[in-house]
């Protein structure tokens, strides 16, 4: 069971854990009404210039100090690719035309599924953002520390497509 809502939002009771739907998952004491949360959206994009990847390196949690791919969280309502293109922009100054899909990933027990898209650079200019410390472009041999596990099988698709 995740954790969430203390409460039923149908009648306002005590939510509680139970095998509901094959797993375990919080339960209405009274009503019976199951929860299920939705996982998380995020889109990130593998940007290519000179043969080597943008990378970030983030300034928060997960993974402080460490590097990523740009990307961040799709918003309520808001079109996948045109929030892979804004992560890159508010992360990096970069503008980019989102021009293909490198794959979804998703890990057993993390409720965060990633949409990894391509682009290719329109115009801005390479300046860290608010919510990273540094920006630069790496070799795909000679990557900086990863701050997700994803990201280096993100990147190796990324690389098989192209070949």
């Amino acid at each position: 069971m995740q954790q969430g809502d203390k409460y039923c939002s149908g009648c306002g009771a005590l939510l509680e854990a139970r095998e509901a739907a094959g797993r375990l998952r919080p339960v209405c004491s009274q009503c019976g009404r199951v929860v299920f949360y939705d996982p998380k959206v995020v889109a990130v994009t593998v940007v290519e210039r000179a043969g080597q990847v943008l990378m970030v390196r983030r300034a928060g949690d997960p993974g402080y100090g460490l590097w990523s791919v740009p990307g961040g969280y799709v918003d309520q309502g808001e079109v996948v690719e045109a929030a892979a293109a804004r992560e890159v922009a508010e992360e990096t100054g970069l503008l980019v035309k989102i021009d293909g899909l490198v794959g979804l990933f998703s890990e057993a027990g993390n409720p965060v599924i990633v949409a990894a898209f391509t682009g290719v650079e329109t115009g801005g200019a390479l300046q860290a953002g608010p919510e990273t410390l540094a920006v630069d472009f790496f070799d795909l041999d000679a990557l900086p520390p990863l701050a997700f596990p994803r990201d280096s099988r993100m990147l190796q698709r990324w690389r098989q497509n192209r070949e």
